[in-house]
């Protein structure tokens, strides 16, 4: 792996810790806002490192708090999205005929809309909660695994190999399970981290815009208090910029990581 994606997993395993230590690092009654006595809107300084929200409450803590909220969405929705498309494209790959059309017309229409807006409707129509930001996001974002997928299983049902184990006797649970998915798991792994990426960057979005899970702390959902609360008039960049900072830190991380990979698994390209 190289310097960057060495980097890139660093910064990541200090996001995980953080996330796992975040109950014990944040007091369980220092983000009630009916048990804090600070002032509101109060700048950086010694006794909070990144100020007060418009509520008293500590901004280093609530992104602290928020990590272990955005980690687990992105996680959970880019394993869904992953796992449905790479099913999708492995049995469209493998099987043709009119059910690989239809998976083929069904993996078209959703990549011609656009999954944002689908995951805004979802959110929209579905109870409030973080089960539904994963759904959302997993349920329409998993196009272009299917197509990746896909791809690599008809590249490798095409080897001289797959044929002769079809000659003696080799049914479709073999082929898929001794043939097909040992070569497309990498190449999957690695889509799964740039997914992990593009999900915390749509749970952001989603939480930025009012449909996240009003009862947990997210990064997205900390720029909709921002936003909500003035935090531009009243000049409290502190408020705004650690949470972004901390999206785009982490989504780069995943990034470079995804990218690192890609280079071990396919080093042609």
């Amino acid at each position: 792996m190289n310097r960057a994606g060495k980097a890139g997993a660093a910064v990541l395993a200090v996001a995980a810790l953080v996330a796992v230590l975040a109950p014990l690092l944040v007091p369980a009654d220092a983000l009630d806002v009916t048990r804090v006595t600070d002032a509101p809107w109060r700048p950086p300084g010694a006794g909070h490192w990144l100020g007060t929200d418009h509520a008293g409450r500590s901004v280093a803590l609530l992104v602290l708090q928020g990590t272990g909220t955005s980690l687990f969405v992105g996680l959970t929705a880019a394993v869904l999205s992953v796992g449905i498309g790479t099913l999708v494209g492995v049995l469209s790959g493998h099987f043709g005929g009119l059910a690989a059309g239809a998976l083929l017309r069904v993996t078209d229409f959703f990549l011609v809309l656009p999954s944002l807006v689908l995951a805004i409707a979802l959110s929209t129509v579905l109870p409030r909660g973080l089960g539904t930001i994963v759904l959302a996001i997993g349920l329409t974002s998993w196009p272009s695994t299917a197509r990746m997928v896909r791809a690599q299983t008809l590249t490798i049902e095409a080897r001289p190999f797959v044929e002769r184990a079809r000659a003696l006797g080799g049914g479709h649970t073999h082929v898929i399970g001794r043939h097909v998915l040992p070569s497309v798991v990498p190449l999957v792994l690695v889509n799964a981290t740039l997914a992990v990426a593009s999900s915390i960057v749509a749970e952001s979005t989603l939480a930025f815009l009012g449909l996240g899970d009003p009862t947990r702390i997210s990064w997205g959902a900390l720029l909709h208090q921002a936003q909500l609360h003035g935090a531009v008039p009243q000049r409290a960049w502190w408020f705004l910029l650690p949470p972004g900072v901390a999206i785009v830190v982490v989504v780069l991380a995943f990034t470079l990581v995804g990218r690192a990979l890609e280079a071990v698994v396919t080093p042609r390209r």
